[in-house]
This record gives structure tokens, C-alpha cells and sequence, in this order.
């Protein structure tokens, strides 16, 4: 596959940027501070990395005005180099193009509708009445269950799995290993025996939406499990049945949502969080890593539950603290009233 290159004076217009450098440079390649070489463009968006600027041999660095005040090389001056970097990133990218078409091994129902312009890779498995939409591209082995949509611009890579009456919106991205519409954790307890309770609800994802490798959604119970437009789920990440969550969301790998949680509009959930089942979250709330959700969260904000890291000897000192509260506590609201008890009595006294 031959290089992709770009002048910096083309980049500039693509960006709308201010450019400090000769227009006519080019560069191929995309790379860090540290590693980026003369054919390559970098950017600065954490200042825990601006040590490394002035030593940087890129090509060219996407830049803040603020930073790019005395740098002596190439620079291409934009509000937001991270978002830059973003942008320019999709221009740079050597992923391999689906071409149209339905690969001679892959299975397809008679009665499952592909768009002309689809893709259907090797040994893929299209079930009936299964809907893939204009300029999607399904990769090896995946499958699409009976009755599933997915919409125009969809990418799903090999290995992905969706069961029946999974509805997909359009340009939703889903790695390899993602499981979607698999069946609840449902079933009623008599006395002792489980009696399986069957999943009757789909799943049903918005536009634009990202889910990561590995990750698992699964089908409502009676209604749909729903993932709003423009969510991104990490790697593996386990939704259960009838969670519901809003638009713009993300969220990193390794949460646990318990069944029919609804978590709302722009929130962002760290890794490893955890949320029991039957509660709300509202928009605009950021829940740090490993913390453990137990209850509704009705005012934006930060909230979180997980303790910091600390040396060894250290923790085990905080932890012998915390299994000494609840006895702390007895005794402090034992003298809470015996002072009480004193401050009463002296009062007496007084006025007497």
C-alpha cells in the first residue's frame, strides 16, 4: 500500500489552521512527540508531554497559539490539537477498503435483504429476513441473526455476533468478539430451583455508536435494551437486559451495567465501574474508575468510591482503621451523650 501524503499547506485548509512553516512540506505519517521523524506530523495536546517539543524531530506539530510562542519548527495552529489529530487521523489510515459484493463462501437467506453496495465477508452467516443496509461492510464470520437491521455505513469486524431482532443505526462501528441480543440473566426462584425466564425484547442501537471488542449487550426481557446515538462502549464491557442509555455517552472497559439501569445524556463512566440494577443516573454525570454505583445519581457531577493506590504498608494501616469505624462510631455517640449528660448538668447547676 503506497503512502499517504499530504502537504502542510493542504492540512492548513483542511483544517482551517495557521500555518507556521513552508506550505509546500509534506508529510506521510502520523506519530508521538518522541518518535515522530522529518516525513511525519505530531501533536501537543497533554502538557505532560510539552517537555518534549522542543527536542521533537516531526515534520510538523499540530499547536495551541500558546505553544507554539518560540517553537522554532513547523507548526500547524489550531484550537484543539487533540480534535486535529482526531480529524487528520482518518486521512492517514491504512485499514483495508471492503469491496462491494457477497464472498463466494459466506451464507445468506433467500429472504435476507443486502444493499448492492454491502460488503459480506468470508464464511459470514446472514439468517432470515436480516436487512444490511447501503455501504455496509460485514467481516469474516461474523453473524447477523434473523430479522437484525443494520444501517447504511455500518462496519462490523470478523467475529461479530448479533442474534435475531438486533436494529442497528447507521455508521455504527463494532469490533471483533462483540455479542449483541444474547439472552438476559432472567430466571425466578422456587425453592430452590431456577426456572429460566425467556428474553422476549431486542436490542436496538443508535446512529454512530462504537462498540468495542469483546463487549456484551444483551436483549430485554420484554422491551428493547437501547443504546442511544453516538455512545462508545470500550472493550469489554457487560450491558444486561433492558439498560438503557443516552446519547453522547462513553464509557471504558471493564464496567458491569446491571439490568434495566438507565443511565443518562453525556456521561462519561470510567473502567472497571460497576452499577447494581433499578437505578437512574442523569445526564452530564462522570463516574471515576472502579467505583462502585449502588444507588440513583440525580445531580450532575463527579462522583466516585474507589480508594487511590497507595504503598503496601500504608493500605493495610487504612484498612485495620476501616474495620475499627464501626466501633469508633459506638463510641463516639457514647460520648457524645455523656457529654451531653455533663454540659446538662452544669447548666442545672448554674442556674440553681
Amino acid at each position: 500500500m503506497t503512502a499517504t501524503v499530504f502537504t502542510l499547506g493542504q492540512l492548513a485548509e483542511r483544517l482551517g489552521a495557521t500555518l507556521s512553516g513552508p506550505a509546500d512540506k509534506t508529510v506521510s505519517g502520523l506519530a508521538t512527540l518522541q518518535e515522530a521523524n522529518a516525513d511525519q506530523l505530531t501533536f501537543l495536546a497533554n502538557p505532560h508531554y510539552r517537555k518534549f517539543l522542543p527536542e521533537s524531530q516531526a515534520g510538523a506539530v499540530l499547536l495551541t497559539a500558546a505553544d507554539a510562542e518560540g517553537f522554532s519548527g513547523n507548526a500547524l495552529i489550531v484550537p484543539n490539537p487533540y480534535l486535529a489529530y482526531a480529524e487528520l487521523s482518518h486521512q492517514f489510515d491504512r485499514k483495508p477498503v471492503a469491496k462491494a459484493g457477497v464472498h463466494p463462501t459466506a451464507v445468506v437467506a433467500a429472504d435476507a435483504q443486502v444493499d448492492a453496495t454491502a460488503s459480506i465477508g468470508a464464511y459470514a452467516v446472514i439468517e432470515s429476513g436480516a436487512h444490511i443496509g447501503p455501504g455496509v461492510s460485514i467481516g469474516a464470520q461474523t453473524v447477523v441473526g434473523a430479522r437484525s437491521v443494520i444501517g447504511e455505513g455500518g462496519w462490523l469486524a470478523p467475529r461479530v455476533t448479533l442474534y435475531h431482532d438486533v436494529r442497528i443505526g447507521k455508521r455504527v462501528v463494532i469490533q471483533s468478539g462483540a455479542v449483541l441480543g444474547g439472552e438476559g440473566f432472567g430466571f425466578a426462584n422456587e425453592k430452590g430451583h431456577w426456572q429460566k425466564i425467556a428474553q422476549i425484547g431486542g436490542v436496538t442501537i443508535g446512529d454512530d455508536v462504537e462498540i468495542g471488542a469483546n463487549t456484551t449487550i444483551d436483549r430485554g426481557a420484554l422491551s428493547d435494551t437501547l443504546i442511544g446515538n453516538g455512545v462508545k462502549l470500550d472493550n469489554q464491557i457487560m450491558i444486561a437486559h433492558n439498560v438503557q442509555i443516552g446519547d453522547n455517552t462513553a464509557m471504558a472497559g471493564c464496567c458491569g451495567i446491571s439490568g434495566s439501569t438507565k443511565i443518562g445524556s453525556n456521561c462519561m463512566i470510567a473502567g472497571g465501574v460497576g452499577m447494581v440494577g433499578h437505578i437512574e443516573v442523569c445526564d452530564n454525570v462522570f463516574v471515576t474508575g472502579m467505583t462502585m454505583v449502588t444507588r440513583n445519581i440525580t445531580e450532575p457531577g463527579s462522583y466516585s468510591s474507589g480508594t487511590a493506590m497507595q504503598p503496601a504498608a500504608e493500605w493495610r494501616k487504612s484498612a485495620a482503621r476501616i474495620r475499627q469505624l464501626d466501633d469508633m462510631a459506638r463510641r463516639l455517640q457514647q460520648l457524645e451523650k455523656q457529654l451531653a449528660a455533663v454540659t446538662s448538668a452544669a447548666n442545672t447547676s448554674s442556674d440553681a
